[in-house]
């Protein structure tokens, strides 16, 4: 395997899984603030998983756009 496949295989596994921890932050301490629980922490299950699914991606793709730059993995065409 090649050093670029390997940065590539990190950048992927950093980014997703930051987007997740983030998304998971901002579902669970967030979302309360600014919906109708008073500031109750709400679940990922209550929230949905699918809905979860559909805040993290993004925002792991998001970061994957950063890190493709900072690390010169080159995963998005110039």
């Amino acid at each position: 395997m090649s050093s670029l496949t390997v940065r590539r295989l990190i950048v992927w596994v950093v980014s997703m899984g930051l987007g997740f921890l983030l998304a998971a932050l901002f579902v669970t301490l967030v979302l309360p603030w600014m919906g109708p629980h008073g500031g109750n922490p709400i679940s990922i299950q209550k929230y949905g998983i699918q809905y979860f699914f559909w805040t993290a991606f993004p925002i792991g793709l998001l970061i994957l756009v950063w890190l493709d730059y900072f690390l010169d993995t080159r995963i998005l065409p110039d």
